[in-house]
């Protein structure tokens, strides 16, 4: 039977068993009337940056040359700046500290450090795990032949303010062909790989055309994994890992000289300052396998291009999001999305700078376009930004001195994301996981799998506002909707460990996903920045003793977006597959869709519940397997394999793309054969030559999904096994 026929046969069950009793005339409703939701917490409207005061920040402190300044996630609260001389230096973060001392000296370990032009020591990142692990890595340049050095040090271990000098591990050399665009910059993305930032390896008009070229690691965004090889890893969903020629390090190219970038600590997005040529000075908005037009654009310019270069088609590139001529500004110095407390007014929005003339500016950018870009202030020779450890912002001069702002003006400021859940106004009772007045919760056909997790929905719209409904599932929310997701885990005959509880809202400039983990006495929960790990007991009578050890991952606020991708519409569960179903709305039993149509959640009424199709539980053995390891498959591995998606490979796994379009069955795959014979995507019949089946069954490094999953899912492996062995349809 063919895929869409055994499709429909579904259906048409599961809406004569699923949803029967919940469709006739008189039958009660779920519920009879809407609540408005009232009191909620969260931001939703986009910054309003005004006027700005710049302070001296750390007046005793002597620098020269500053290029950097970062802080560690260890909790010392310490400040260290880059200098391009070749040191380090570290100081607490107090502006009555009254001396720097260094923490390493490149330019002491190698004769052949080179400074001069644009070279030096150029930037400093700290490993996600560095409060364990001590690992550190810096960019610097070396003469003879002249070149890039990536390397990774350890701090010391009697001293946390000293680097071990001798504990250098180069990972990777490139070679330099001048003193100019070096690029410089690394730092790690929220998903723990390393970026680095590499110019065009100088010149004017990029005279050997690195820019397009992929061969080269010049020109480019690079992003490996530290952890994942010797001396590195490369990352098995980079853009160009399986392209003919290509560095498979590169994760977007086309750019001059990225001297400055960043991530932004919230969403995950990764922001550069591309200094231009004669003309035009960018900001980049950068994705993966983003071709960014350099040296065919200076911006959004046509250059001059004397060597004809016609290797990418004029419509492949990735637009700046900002750009200005040079009688603005002549170099740009990328920055930051600020997301500290100190400047209410400023939350969210992208600071930035001109190195050349000095002016600082906001720019507030909702996920689209830009909305508003306003003049902060002037400072002279702006390097770089940085951050500390709370996120606070800062200017960093060449000249010596750092700065910091404060708002001496601006619009209503906008709400900060509440530090506790009992803040948001989500439950009306924390303690007791009691729902506000308004919010509807709601369940799902074919859940997440969440290592054996309970969890539990709910959704609430801002006022009188309504969903646009769509039966293809391409729902549209309105501004200050908010999602909310429970994490319980059974631990024992009633021992029950609340673990997390997860929020996605939707603000003028995208939606957000923050998480929310409990207290050690479950009464209340609290803000997460970084992701974190937790071991807990459960009791299991086939594990050894009687009892295992379970690792729940909780995701940091950048995390949650790792899966709820752009490409999937970053909402992933309230769509009409997943809710056309019944629920108890306390004793009464009714159809989700039609309990939201009748109090009125829908811009347009949708009719008969019956109309629409209905995605299977995957766990339900009453189902076809066909349909339930498709089901699994959309739910669980569709928000990145579908068009757009950020997987490397060519699949498309959601729910109602035919089989024959998936690019799954007898194909071979590209990511890799795991040590299978005769390995396919899906070999037809064997599940065991099937490199899908084979990665949801693993828990290193090639598992799939790739997040927050410590255990294997027995019944879904069985489930596809069985999809697999019987032909898949």
């Amino acid at each position: 039977m063919s895929f869409a026929s055994t499709r429909g046969l579904l259906a048409v069950l599961l809406l004569a068993t699923a949803c029967g009793g919940s469709s006739g005339p008189g039958i009660p409703f779920g519920m009879t009337s809407r609540t408005i939701v009232q009191g909620l917490n969260f931001p939703t409207d986009l910054p309003q940056p005004g006027p700005m005061q710049i302070e001296r920040a750390f007046p005793l402190i002597s620098l020269s040359s500053p290029l950097m300044l970062t802080a560690p996630q260890d909790g010392t609260d310490r400040i260290f700046v880059v200098q391009k001389g070749g040191r380090i230096v570290v100081f607490p973060n107090s502006d009555a500290s009254g001396s720097a001392t260094t923490f390493l000296d490149v330019a002491a370990l190698h004769a052949n450090f080179a400074q001069g032009g644009e070279m030096g020591l150029l930037s400093l990142a700290f490993d996600p795990n560095y409060a364990t692990n001590g690992f550190f890595y810096v960019t610097y340049n070396r003469s003879g032949p002249q070149r890039s050095v990536i390397s990774r040090f350890t701090v010391s271990a009697g001293d946390p303010n000293v680097a071990n000098a001798g504990s250098e591990l180069v990972l990777l050399t490139v070679a330099q062909p001048a003193s100019n665009h070096n690029g410089g910059w690394m730092g790690f993305g929220p998903d723990d790989m390393l970026y680095l930032s590499l110019g065009d390896g100088g010149g004017q008009h990029d005279p050997t055309g690195q820019g397009q070229n992929l061969g080269t690691h010049l020109s480019s965004i690079l992003r490996i994994d530290p952890h994942g090889g010797t001396p590195y890893g490369v990352p098995t969903d980079n853009p160009f890992v399986s392209t003919p020629g290509a560095q498979p390090e590169i994760w977007a190219y086309g750019f001059r000289n990225p001297w400055r970038c960043s991530f932004d600590r919230l969403t995950g997005d990764l922001w550069v300052g591309d200094v231009g040529q004669n003309d035009i000075e960018e900001v980049d908005l950068v994705r993966r396998g983003d071709n960014c037009g350099w040296r065919l654009f200076e911006g959004t310019l046509d250059h001059n291009n004397p060597l004809g270069l016609v290797n990418s088609p004029a419509n492949g590139f990735r637009p700046p999001v900002r750009q200005h001529t040079h009688a603005v500004g002549r170099s740009v110095t990328g920055g930051y999305v600020y997301r500290g407390t100190a400047n209410p007014s400023l939350v969210g929005a992208y600071v930035y700078a001109d190195f050349t003339g000095g002016l600082v500016w906001a720019m507030v950018h909702d996920g689209n376009t830009v909305v508003s870009h306003v003049e902060l202030a002037q400072l002279s020779s702006v390097a770089a930004f940085g951050e500390d450890e709370a996120g606070e912002l800062y200017a960093v001069s060449l000249g010596g001195s750092i700065w910091r702002f404060r708002e001496t003006g601006g619009g209503p400021p906008p709400a900060a994301v509440p530090t506790t859940l009992s803040a948001t106004g989500l439950f009306s009772d924390t303690a007791n996981l009691v729902p506000a007045a308004g919010l509807i919760e709601y369940e799902v056909n074919s859940p997440l799998w969440s290592d054996n997790a309970r969890k539990r929905r709910w959704i609430a719209l801002p006022g009188p506002s309504r969903i646009m409904f769509d039966a293809t599932d391409d729902w549209v929310f309105p501004q200050g909707t908010v999602f909310v997701k429970h994490f319980e885990l059974d631990l024992g005959p009633g021992v029950v460990q609340r673990l997390e509880t997860r929020v996605l809202f939707l603000q003028a400039q995208g939606w957000t996903g923050v998480t929310y983990r409990w207290n050690a006495s479950q009464t209340d929960a609290y803000l997460l920045s970084t992701g974190e790990t937790q071991d807990y007991q459960v009791e299991d009578p086939a594990a050894p003793g009687g009892t295992r050890t379970q690792t729940w991952s909780f995701p940091s606020q950048s995390d949650c977006m790792s899966c709820h991708t752009e490409a999937a519409g970053r909402v992933l569960g309230v769509r009409t597959l997943q809710l056309n179903r019944d629920y108890d709305y306390g004793g009464v039993v009714d159809n989700q869709l039609r309990t939201w149509n009748h109090i009125g959640l829908f811009m347009t009424g949708i009719g008969s519940h019956t109309n629409y199709e209905a995605m299977p539980d995957p766990r339900d053995a009453a189902a076809l397997v066909s349909e339930r390891a498709r089901a699994y498959l959309a739910t669980n591995c569709a928000m990145c394999h579908q068009p757009g998606g950020p997987a490397p490979s060519n699949i498309d796994l959601r729910y109602g793309t035919p089989l024959s379009a998936t690019s799954l069955v007898d194909v071979a795959p590209t990511q890799g054969t795991l040590g299978l014979q005769n390995a396919m995507r899906v070999a037809s019949g064997v599940k065991e030559s099937s490199v899908l089946w084979e990665r949801i069954r693993r828990l290193d490094g090639t598992r799939m999904p790739t997040l927050a999953s410590s255990l294997v899912d027995t019944e879904a492996e069985t489930l596809l096994g069985t999809w697999i062995d019987d032909g898949p349809q």
